[in-house]
């Protein structure tokens, strides 16, 4: 999974600004932190709060203003899958084959799309 990221932040080589990766605290090793540092891209990951081990995310990460905006807007991102999977059913597939459940994922983000454009309207 990490590798898989790592492979695909590599693709962002060629742009000449400076990039950042969000992500959840299962990619917090040392590893992936030090592989987005040498490509030159801000790991914004959360930190792993247990005890058992330490984060390698450190201050020179968390202290601008851009870390605890991408924190809050992973937060975000986290409830529309919340709700995917609590409302809209989607904790298992019922679907065999990539394209059926391909097709409910999109009908699913769609009705979440409608629900959430009902209570934007009603405010």
């Amino acid at each position: 999974m990490r590798d898989a990221a790592v492979m695909m932040l590599e693709g962002l080589k060629s742009r000449n600004e400076r990039a950042s990766v969000g992500a959840d605290k299962g990619y917090d090793t040392a590893d992936f932190v030090a592989d987005c540092r040498r490509m030159g891209v801000t790991p914004y990951i959360a930190q792993t709060t247990d005890t058992r081990r330490r984060s390698a995310i450190d201050r020179r990460t968390t202290r601008p203003a851009g870390y605890a905006l991408s924190q809050r807007i992973r937060k975000r991102i986290e409830e529309v899958w919340g709700w995917m999977k609590t409302v809209g059913g989607f904790r298992k597939t019922r679907f065999k084959g990539w394209e059926r459940t391909e097709l409910a994922a999109y009908l699913v983000g769609a009705a979440y799309n409608l629900v959430r454009m009902a209570g934007l309207t009603a405010a």
